[in-house]
């Protein structure tokens, strides 16, 4: 398999200014020009046009967006992006077994589905963490504890 940076796309204020979102429902096709000028007209199956409109959604907002497959690999960088945390802190995950990785030579690699599971986890223990500090805050108030 393959590695690729993790690349993503963002539209300029003239871009944006100019593009029409997608309308719900809308059947969705794409005209492709082939090199011998001639033109294809490619009717996109639902699922497909529901992943357009969302990242054109995203596009039109000022995101920034990227597509990859659960199963692309992702460096230890991109995937520290992802997570929202520091390159190290990825590789002391890799290293725990929080995360599962392979080697590249001598490159490590993760793929993405096991970067989203990571992150699910990490946001789960974000969130309990949070509520734990409202609790106390509140017995604080309540009690002055």
């Amino acid at each position: 398999m393959t590695t690729h940076t993790l690349q993503f796309v963002e539209l300029s204020d003239r871009e944006r200014k100019a593009a029409k979102p997608l309308g719900k429902g809308d059947r969705v096709e794409v005209r492709l020009r082939r090199k011998s000028g001639e033109d294809q007209v490619v009717r996109l199956p639902p699922k497909a046009a529901a992943l357009l409109e969302a990242a054109l959604g995203h596009l039109l907002q000022g995101e920034r967006v990227a597509l990859l497959a659960e199963d692309q690999e992702l460096s230890p960088n991109d995937a520290a992006g992802i997570l929202g945390i520091s390159r190290p802190l990825v590789v002391h995950r890799m290293n725990l077994g929080e995360l599962p990785f392979r080697y590249v030579g001598k490159h490590r690699r993760a793929k993405l589905k096991d970067v989203l599971v990571l992150k699910t986890r990490m946001d789960a223990q974000q969130k309990a963490l949070e509520a734990l500090a409202e609790d106390a805050e509140d017995l604080g108030r309540r009690y002055g504890v």
